[in-house]
């Protein structure tokens, strides 16, 4: 790797800095940070929800969803992440990397992600005050978690588990059964069952 990939950039720097590899990388607190490649798996549900919400927006431009889309951190130079995909009804200007105003982002979670993604991205992205919904989805088995903004401050989160359960986007006026989201995946057999939550999540919809 670089030299430069050791010293802290800032997101200007980022987005100019290049490694001489494919490898992905986000900027974590000025330092590149490599992404975990994704399977086929992770990719498929990338692609069906990319489709499934673009085309409910084709009636309502500028709004649109975009796939691995630049996510800013509030007050901050120093931090750049790449959400699976995310939802704004800002129009587009030319030379744009970041999303402006996302108010829907969606991750799909893997061994190799949740982490980073639950107690990284998670509260960055709670604190973008544009963003309405956050979703979550298990790669390895049929489970969703939709995070959604009471207020300035408190979040609701909404499990979701049976094939039939509709996954609602109340700020993009989005209903789709979370089976949809999971079409042409082989799930397997999941051993600890498909309606039990990770990370020890309880069921329901707690305030947060």
């Amino acid at each position: 790797m670089s030299e430069l990939a050791w010293k802290r950039m800032s997101v200007d720097e980022f987005l100019v800095w290049d490694d001489g590899t494919d490898t992905r990388y986000e900027l974590i607190d000025g330092v590149p940070v490599a992404m975990a490649p994704t399977y086929s798996a992770h990719q498929i549900i990338v692609g069906n929800a990319t489709r499934h919400i673009g085309n409910a927006l084709d009636k309502r431009p500028p709004c649109r969803v975009q796939p691995e889309a630049g996510i800013l951190k509030p007050n901050s130079i120093r931090n750049y992440f790449q959400a699976d995909l995310a939802v704004t009804c800002s129009p587009h200007v030319h030379g744009q990397y970041a999303i402006p105003s996302p108010l829907v982002i969606v991750e799909v979670l893997s061994r190799s992600t949740e982490d980073h993604d639950r107690k990284v991205k998670l509260p960055v992205y709670r604190a973008i005050a544009s963003v309405q919904e956050i979703v979550l989805l298990d790669a390895e088995r049929l489970y969703g978690e939709v995070h959604r903004r009471l207020d300035g401050t408190r979040w609701e989160l909404e499990l979701l588990t049976e094939p039939d359960a509709a996954l609602r986007l109340a700020s993009i006026a989005f209903e789709m059964p979370l089976k949809a989201l999971y079409a042409n995946v082989d799930l397997g057999s999941s051993p600890t069952g498909a309606s039990e939550s990770p990370s020890g999540i309880a069921s329901g919809l707690p305030t947060l």
